[in-house]
């Protein structure tokens, strides 16, 4: 059987690109919360073009009940998880005095929590199987491009970076794992911007545009495949170069 990878927040974005670059050669499982239209859509086209059926799961990460029974349908059906990518995350920007603990804790709990109890819960069987890759992303958010307004958010991606570390730890020397830290991409959580702040974000960045998803998922097709065979506990930035 081919490798079975678990892909969370798979409806847009860098989940939908990963997904739609590694269901060729993986079996992939396309995670889902609200936005089925457009999960539906993608698993179609992707049945369509390589003759398969890929499995669909709907699963609210703050809810550990959920993840529980999600995981119950993915091991009856494949036995195994080889691969887990943690890609689903939520921002919610607003003026820090603005800030209120319930957003602040529903951040946390979609960017944090869920990888943890899905690495808790997935990571150990896969060292009992002897292998396993965990892709966590997070953000240059969470190492040195803060913004007041997404604190919460960068809290949520500073925590998962050491999350990674303490797990890699853990689960070696069978399981790797390893965080891609993307600088601003061309996804549906920044299609609101003002064009200006845009335009300012731009001359920070030495290629001077926005990366797409599509190229932090060449990034993570390399880090899951036997090419990146020894890099392991890596903390690896794709954000068009950062001007000094």
């Amino acid at each position: 059987m081919k490798k079975v990878v678990l892909i969370t927040g798979t409806s847009s974005g860098i989940g939908k690109e990963i997904a739609k670059l590694l269901a060729k050669d993986y079996e992939v499982i396309l995670h889902y919360n609200n936005n089925y239209s457009e999960v539906i859509k993608l698993k179609k086209e992707l049945d369509s073009l390589y003759k398969k059926e890929l499995l669909i799961v709907k699963c609210n990460l703050t809810k550990e009940e959920e993840i529980d029974d999600m995981l119950n349908i993915i091991y009856k059906k494949y036995k195994k998880i080889d691969i887990l990518i943690n890609n689903a995350g939520i921002a919610i920007d607003t003026l820090f005095e603005d800030k209120t603990k319930d957003n602040f804790m529903k951040v946390l709990d979609t960017n944090l929590i869920a990888p943890f109890l899905l690495c808790r819960k997935i990571g150990p069987k896969m060292k009992e199987n002897k292998y396993g890759v965990i892709i966590n992303i997070s953000s240059t958010n969470g190492i040195d491009t803060p913004y007041v307004e997404s604190l919460d958010y960068d809290a949520s991606k500073a925590g998962l970076i050491s999350l990674s570390n303490n797990i890699a730890n853990y689960l070696s020397p069978y399981v790797r794992v390893n965080t891609i830290c993307p600088g601003w991409i061309d996804t549906n959580m920044n299609k609101e911007l003002d064009k200006d702040f845009i335009k300012q974000e731009e001359e920070k960045i030495l290629l001077h545009r926005f990366g797409n998803p599509k190229e932090v998922a060449d990034l993570v097709s390399f880090l899951i495949s036997d090419k990146a065979s020894y890099i392991n506990n890596s903390i690896i930035r794709i954000d068009g170069g950062k001007k000094c």
